[in-house]
């Protein structure tokens, strides 16, 4: 095959004229793919299922808690993310796929075995090196098997795997835990994907291998844009910003939220709680909290709501999208006016069963917005550029979202409580020790803490409305770009200053987070970690910007 070097400016080729897989064959990988999403779901669940009783076990605060399923997991996911979606661009993605499913399938076995809170945290970092490369290449494998006006519903049934893994997660985890220990739920968590890490090796194809040969020179071609074109492309697409925004605070939320809730309801609602178990025969050891009934319940709203959302977001979207492409932003933006107010109702009343049914509103919300973003991403960017793209999204989404929420939420939910515990003498860590009517009073501003922190946290969402919203001034023209490249790259400058703030605020994250490894903590470690996250993007820029003026060659 002849070498074909891409010229600055040129439009990209066009998608392949048949699809180089069978219609069967692209329903069996779907499936295969959801499986393959549920259990990357289900390793990510089981920390916030068992969160209460790791806290108690190790003796932890809310804010330990929140940096262990947030900043600690989503800072390697996400930085790995787009390294490893570059690879995917140019290698074989089953492989890809394989290997990442059978890393973060082996960290969470042995999450199992952690004796501290250190060794907690590498465990799920670990986690996190593997689940990087999951997404990015399911969404450009998925963007290969099936046809644009079928993306959207394909990427949404696969963005189902989100609320499966979280139902199983939840259930599996909680009743698990509460039989035969928290470490018994990790070990359950982890071993599916060593099975799927077969299965996938074994059957999943490389569509590549099977496009024409026009085609493949095609794409061969493509894939010898610089990284520095790449981001280029991403920057003239406002509507890529924009749903990247509206997904990451919508995750705040929704992370934040699936991390505590299960804390939320037993702090504030146990002896309820306990009733309702009990009948459904579901009643825990006296003495014991209903953590299995509880996680089973919220695993059932999670999985069954934030399924059929995704589901419903991405028929919709296909079906209206082809009408008017504006209306990929419709569900997004129309279905947290009703999740909202039935979101502080559910967190209000003492009504179990009437909260527990509710919660399936505000989880409908959750995944109505998979299938239209991930589906109008994969679409206004050339086919060689899917992976990565889809990795700067899910880099903005889960750094903001994921490394964000739970981490935000759990170091206010202690500044709450502490506020409660004002004039007691106690505070969040003497808390861990106390005993008697100490142990009382803390668990009484805990409980008050957590529950002011739900209220404070659905804030961010109209945040999210309002990017959405402003997307349907923008949709239009980036859907029509498609596979258009940039003439040349954007400055080094401005492309230095994107890395030092991808850098730089999860360095600040990471920094303030890492605090509670040192007795006493440096002054202003959050400060240090902005710095050097800054300047590790900015080195990062660099390196791109010198190698995208290299000569363009195949």
């Amino acid at each position: 095959m002849a070498d074909i070097a891409l010229e600055p400016g040129a439009a990209a080729p066009s998608e392949p004229r048949f699809a180089p897989v069978s219609a069967a064959y692209g329903r069996y990988a779907l499936t295969l793919l959801v499986l393959i999403y549920t259990v990357n779901f289900l390793d990510r669940q089981i920390i916030t299922t068992v969160g209460e009783a790791i806290k108690i076990d190790l003796k932890l605060t809310d804010t330990q808690m929140g940096a262990l399923g947030g900043i600690f997991f989503a800072f390697v996911y996400t930085v790995l993310g787009i390294p490893i979606a570059r690879v995917a661009d140019k290698a074989n993605r089953p492989l890809v796929m394989t290997l990442s499913l059978a890393v973060w399938s082996g960290f969470t076995v042995l999450s199992a075995y952690a004796r501290s809170y250190g060794v907690l945290a590498i465990s799920r970092a670990g986690v996190g090196i593997g689940e990087a490369g999951c997404s990015p290449t399911a969404h450009s494998l998925l963007a290969d098997y099936f046809p644009q006006q079928k993306r959207a519903t394909a990427l949404a049934i696969y963005s189902m795997g989100i609320s499966i893994g979280t139902l199983l997660g939840m259930a599996i985890g909680g009743i698990v835990a509460e039989h035969y220990g928290w470490r018994a739920a990790f070990l359950v968590a982890g071993l599916p994907g060593l099975i799927f890490a077969v299965v996938a090796i074994l059957t999943l194809r490389e569509p590549r291998s099977q496009l024409a040969q026009d085609a493949r020179a095609a794409h061969d071609a493509q894939n010898h844009m610089s990284l520095a074109l790449v981001f280029t492309a991403l920057e003239q697409r406002p509507t890529f910003w924009l749903f990247a925004m509206g997904g990451a605070l919508t995750s705040f939320v929704s992370y934040a939220h699936g991390q505590f809730f299960t804390p939320f309801f037993l702090r504030n609602h146990s002896p309820e709680l306990t009733q309702l178990a009990a009948q459904f025969g579901m009643a825990p050891a006296p003495g014991k909290p209903p953590l299995g009934f509880v996680a089973l319940a919220l695993g059932l709203g999670a999985g069954v709501g934030g399924a059929f959302g995704s589901w419903l977001g991405g028929v919709l979207a296909d079906k209206l999208g082809q009408k008017d492409v504006r209306n990929y932003a419709l569900f997004p933006l129309l279905v947290p006016f009703v999740s909202l107010p039935v979101l502080w109702y559910a967190a209000a009343t003492d009504n179990m069963a009437l909260a527990l049914i509710l919660l399936l509103i505000p989880n409908i919300g959750v995944g109505a917005w998979w299938g239209p973003v991930y589906g109008s991403v994969q679409t206004m960017t050339p086919p060689a550029m899917r992976a990565l793209s889809a990795a700067v999204l899910l880099f903005v989404i889960n750094m903001i979202g994921l490394g964000g929420g739970p981490t935000a939420f759990g170091i206010v939910t202690d500044l709450m409580t502490n506020r409660d515990l004002s004039g007691t003498g106690l505070d969040v860590i003497a808390c861990k020790t106390a005993v008697g009517a100490a142990k009382a009073t803390c668990a009484h501003a805990s409980a008050h803490g957590i529950k002011l922190t739900v209220y404070l946290s659905t804030a961010i969402i109209p945040l999210a409305m309002a990017c959405f919203l402003a997307s349907r001034w923008t949709i239009a023209a980036d859907m029509a770009k498609g596979d258009q490249l940039p003439t040349a790259p954007m400055s080094t400058t401005k492309l230095c200053a994107y890395f030092f703030l991808a850098g730089a605020i999860p360095g600040g994250f990471l920094g303030n987070a890492s605090a509670m490894f040192f007795k006493p903590a440096p002054p202003n470690l959050w400060i240090i970690g902005l710095v050097i996250g800054g300047l590790m993007g900015v080195a990062l820029g660099l390196a791109i910007a010198a190698a995208g003026r290299k000569p363009a060659t195949a």
